[in-house]
């Protein structure tokens, strides 16, 4: 096709691309971007005196400081909460894909009549609510006395998020060429030797995919926090939810969601720098 001919194609398909990525765009407008300027304004802004925020335009000037994140940034408390919060994320990310890597495995070597079923059993615990399933575990492990643990705060975001990391792995192994695996079997290669030089470089895509799936959502997650944890070891989460709706210090509040959807967008960035397929030296 001569540049001429693609030019002209590419006019005649501006249209219908325009009208498909319009409904995704004016989705992230409205419910990611403007949410996230409108926080950003109340982190700069003074708490009211009865909660809230104060008037930004007050006495004829505008009322902005950069108070709470002198305050964020002074105390390191916030920093022990957010440390505390990566390594919660990190240590149910880790198992999450201990116990995911051999399930979705064994899912992908099945046959193939029995996948779908067995992706289904994967996915059965989101037909039940999720509160519903916080509280089974509060019941299971209450006669264990190891509720209000660390043990059962990361047990119960493992449980939840455990699917997010079987998914994107099983549909990472199942496009694999098993014609690789054939041929380093005929050249002599043993089970540990193909898996680690052929299956698991094949399936690292997969690995960032559900581990960013799993570690974004539970650094901030806090219902599961608060319900099996307690409030001995508070959360970056459920310090946000503190602030908006205990003590009612919106600007607090927004400088630490501020903070914390930073740090995710950097380590979405990173994974997905980390995860993009390397192209070989010529």
């Amino acid at each position: 096709m001569t540049e001429k001919r693609r030019h002209q194609v590419s006019q005649r398909d501006a249209p219908t691309r325009w009208l498909v990525s319009l409904p995704p765009t004016l989705f992230l407008l409205v419910f990611f971007l403007a949410p996230a300027l409108l926080m950003i304004g109340a982190s700069f802004q003074q708490p009211g005196d009865f909660g809230g925020l104060a008037p930004a335009w007050q006495n004829g000037q505008l009322n902005l400081s950069l108070e709470t994140y002198h305050f964020f940034f002074g105390d390191w408390i916030y920093a022990e909460i957010f440390f505390r919060s990566f390594l919660v994320a990190a240590a149910t990310t880790l198992i999450c894909l201990l116990l995911a890597y051999p399930l979705a495995l064994a899912i992908a070597g099945s046959a193939r009549r029995h996948r779908h079923l067995l992706v289904l059993l994967v996915i059965l615990p989101f037909a039940s609510n999720f509160l519903i399933r916080v509280y089974a575990w509060i019941i299971l492990l209450g006669p264990a006395d190891l509720l209000y643990t660390p043990f059962a705060v990361i047990a119960g975001m493992v449980y939840v998020h455990l699917p997010f990391m079987v998914l994107p792995l099983y549909t990472n192994l199942d496009r694999h060429d098993l014609a690789l695996l054939e041929a380093a079997q005929d050249l002599g290669a043993g089970t540990w030797t193909r898996f680690r030089r052929i299956t698991l470089p094949l399936s690292l895509p997969g690995i960032w995919a559900g581990s960013a799936l799993v570690f974004i959502p539970v650094l901030g997650m806090f219902a599961i926090p608060e319900l099996l944890g307690g409030t001995r070891d508070i959360l970056v989460g459920n310090l946000i939810k503190e602030q908006f709706l205990d003590n009612r210090d919106w600007p607090l509040g927004s400088t630490l969601s501020i903070v914390l959807t930073a740090a995710v967008l950097l380590l979405a960035a990173l994974s997905a720098l980390v995860g993009r397929p390397r192209r070989s030296a010529p």
